[in-house]
């Protein structure tokens, strides 16, 4: 005798946000190296940006998880924005106090990184492998020294691929601040990697 047991309204819920939550998981793990990376450009520290990453990740799931698929990109970047205008905001607190203040790089820890560490699947030369490495930290060398705000304009526009109005409402600016930025931001880039055309 078979018996199955009865439709509740939490079995059903469970089986309505399965999907749902399997979409959001597939998000999520879409944008964490790129949230990883824009956040570790902005704090300098591989530990502050993780923290930062995974508190966006939070706050995007908690208030924004039953919105759209379509409008999660935008609002997470937008929860991510927050977090690290944040960051700054107490940065900038504790700079005033010496005894409060941390210098550059002194919690940083010298574990490896093993996302950096994992194996290629394109399966490059070393010397391809190389030559892209030293490209990649020519780019983030550069990155660096661009403004905040160049540096958001870029990421958002040209690493992201958002459009003016998604990456004006991420930044929480007009589009023509957007495009001034991105100009900027792109002048300066083409100074400094002059060498890696």
């Amino acid at each position: 005798m078979i018996t199955t047991t009865p439709m509740t309204a939490a079995t059903l819920d469970t089986a309505r946000t399965d999907p749902l939550r399997r979409e959001l998981d597939g998000f999520l793990r879409g944008v964490e190296r790129k949230a990883y990376t824009m956040a570790k450009l902005a704090t300098r520290n591989p530990d502050d940006a993780l923290e930062l990453v995974q508190e966006a990740m939070f706050g995007f799931v908690r208030h924004y998880a039953g919105k759209p698929a379509a409008e999660w990109p935008a609002l997470f970047y937008t929860v991510l924005e927050s977090r690290l205008n944040d960051w700054r905001r107490r940065q900038q607190v504790r700079s005033r106090y010496w005894w409060f203040g941390r210098r550059a790089g002194e919690d940083e820890d010298d574990a490896p990184d093993p996302i950096a560490e994992a194996a290629d699947p394109a399966g490059f030369t070393p010397l391809e492998r190389l030559c892209g490495e030293r490209a990649g930290e020519a780019l983030s060398k550069a990155l660096t020294v661009l403004s905040d705000r160049q540096r958001q304009a870029f990421l958002y526009r040209v690493w992201e691929g958002f459009d003016v109005a998604q990456t004006a409402s991420v930044m929480g600016c007009s589009e023509g601040s957007v495009k001034t930025h991105l100009h900027r931001a792109l002048a300066q880039l083409r100074q400094t990697l002059e060498d890696w055309r």
